[in-house]
């Protein structure tokens, strides 16, 4: 009885593993929407079931896989064109992820929603505190999380096709219409490392 106990949790986390590795190639090959878990557990060699068993569900590991990705990374804030313009083409590309729904529609599951909105302020929220913090703003947190609200607002509601003037809109006048509501960086403004955006 002892001897076996080892085996099961190498198994487990050998199991973990390749559901990660799977979800993280199709997650960035055919974006969230068009994985199922299925697809995961076929492309991983595994029952699907173990998704749930592990990750508690297809969005709970998509954001471990996210998770995964080198926590080290420093996160651009969306006052950097490029970063806003790469964000905003993965989003209209393949509509919001569970970090930016999670915000809008919390989520049942408490340790789901905890972790999505812990991703959500170290790759927007923060970098972007901290920089509105750097020109000397009032109230950098309270100014980041509002860009932040109106931004994923914006992709939500143009993705759910409510506002048919917002759902008609192109990306790159959508873009046009953000940098007037988000302070774009100066050219004289600082440049940092870029890295996996949020979906």
């Amino acid at each position: 009885m002892t001897k076996a106990k080892p085996s099961r949790r190498r198994d487990s986390a050998a199991s973990r593993e390749l559901l990660l590795r799977a979800a993280s190639e199709l997650f960035a090959d055919r974006g969230y929407d068009r994985t199922t878990a299925r697809d995961i557990g076929e492309r991983a060699g595994v029952d699907p079931a173990l998704i749930a068993r592990y990750f508690g569900g297809k969005s709970q590991l998509y954001i471990a896989v996210l998770r995964s990705q080198e926590d080290s990374d420093t996160f651009t804030p969306l006052t950097d064109d490029e970063r806003l313009s790469g964000l905003l083409e993965r989003v209209v590309q393949r509509g919001p992820g569970p970090i930016f729904q999670a915000a809008l529609r919390p989520s049942a599951d408490s340790a789901a929603q905890t972790m999505a909105m812990a991703e959500l302020n170290r790759r927007v929220i923060a970098p972007l505190s901290a920089r509105l913090a750097e020109r000397g703003e009032e109230r950098p947190e309270l100014r980041a999380e509002l860009l932040t609200a109106v931004f994923i607002g914006v992709i939500l509601g143009r993705h759910a096709g409510t506002l048919p003037h917002l759902a008609g809109t192109t990306k790159e006048e959508l873009l046009s219409l953000l940098r007037t509501v988000i302070p774009m960086d100066g050219p004289d403004d600082p440049a940092e490392p870029h890295a996996p955006e949020p979906e």
